[in-house]
């Protein structure tokens, strides 16, 4: 049986997932695997707010996580030519090369929207960013001890997030927990600390129960959260924030959590795309025109075609993707009827803060919620499992 080469670009959560799949689903055969990635590390960015509180480290080297069986390549993906199946790279030095493909699984993710330079702020893109935010915020609440004017001490104790969404829960409620245990060691009364939730919507988790928004409201409030409901940042300035309903207020810092939107490398690589920059896919994964090509998670429309419904960028539907996708492989291999995507059930996982999470799901029509130490011990298994670690 002739070797294949099966390629797998982008090392986040979709494409390791989706490499340990085809592997031990097509296990036995002769299959060449290759892992293309910018980077040689894994990097977990559903944690990225834990170095905005603490050194802390969230990357995992690509090659402890397949020792053995998988070749690793850095670069930078530039085109697909579907024909010829070769796609055209840019390695770590800058120079172009050829990597001729039997298949490739498009995993490239997404991005995190960033404000306009002029709104100023920090944005939680990547580590770099999260650092600089703890930077800030601590250099702040160091000058707040030597602070005489108490409109400027109040400032500079003062942080926003902007963006109310899970990531944005998740990096509030760490600042806010963080904030508070170093104002204790400064001899600064926790109270002092003020965290804004700043949520354009007008109740948190629009994705499922008005129940499980309020329980979160009430968790963050009690962890020092204030929670703006129907208000939008527009822009912080010299240690101001303006919100659209004119309303301002004093900040040391103002942290920008947009969500997400899919990796814009993709629109270099020749592929068909939705109009919101997602690959065109099948039921099964195929990406359109394109033979022996797949794309899964952030980067991929998939749609159940039994509901219509669509899959939204989580690391649980990456993850459910993933696994079917090795089936997928397997059954366009031996060319048999292959399966299609079927959608994840509704299940939210929040952190809130060391030890303290919260988990959503419905069933029966029913919502189902967890809290304190379960939802907290669930928090860590999604986020665990989403990057292969037991």
């Amino acid at each position: 049986m002739k070797e294949q080469t099966c390629v797998i670009v982008g090392g986040g959560h979709a494409g390791i997932n989706a490499l340990k799949a085809v592997r031990d689903t097509c296990k036995g055969r002769p299959i060449r695997f290759i892992l293309l990635d910018k980077e040689p590390h894994h990097l977990r960015k559903v944690l990225l707010f834990k170095p905005a509180v603490a050194k802390t480290d969230i990357s995992i080297p690509l090659k402890s996580m397949f020792p053995e069986g998988v070749e690793f390549v850095q670069g930078t993906v530039t085109s697909i030519t579907g024909k010829e199946k070769t796609l055209l790279f840019l390695n770590k030095n800058g120079q172009e090369q050829a990597l001729p493909y039997d298949m490739l699984i498009l995993a490239v993710g997404s991005v995190i929207r960033q404000p306009e330079p002029e709104q100023g702020g920090i944005a939680l893109t990547g580590v770099d960013a999260a650092e600089a935010i703890r930077d800030k915020w601590l250099a702040n609440m160091r000058q707040a001890v030597h602070e005489k004017q108490p409109s400027e001490r109040e400032r500079l104790l003062t942080i926003a997030v902007a963006g109310a969404g899970i990531s944005g829960i998740e990096t509030a409620a760490e600042l806010a927990f963080a904030m508070r245990e170093e104002a204790k060691n400064l001899g600064i009364h926790p109270d002092e600390v003020k965290v804004y939730l700043i949520n354009a919507q007008n109740r948190l988790f629009a994705e499922g129960s008005a129940k499980m928004g309020r329980k979160l409201e009430s968790a963050l409030t009690d962890g020092g959260v204030t929670i703006l409901h129907s208000q939008k940042a527009l822009h912080e300035r010299d240690g101001k924030l303006t919100l659209a309903s004119g309303r301002t207020i004093a900040v040391g810092l103002c942290v920008w959590s947009l969500g997400l939107q899919p990796n814009p490398a993709l629109r270099s690589m020749g592929v068909p795309l939705t109009t919101h920059g997602q690959v065109v896919v099948d039921e099964s994964y195929r990406v359109a025109g394109t033979p022996g090509v797949y794309s899964i998670g952030d980067c991929a429309r998939i749609v159940d075609p039994t509901s219509g419904q669509a899959d939204t960028m989580t690391c649980k539907e990456a993850s459910g993707q993933a696994i079917r996708l090795g089936k997928i492989v397997l059954a366009d291999l031996d060319g048999t009827p292959a399966p299609a995507h079927k959608s994840y059930m509704d299940f939210y996982c929040v952190g809130l803060g060391p030890e303290r999470g919260m988990v959503w799901t419905r069933k029966w029509g029913l919502d189902i919620i967890l809290t304190g130490k379960l939802g907290w011990k669930l928090r860590q298994f999604t986020w665990n499992i989403a990057s292969m670690i037991k």
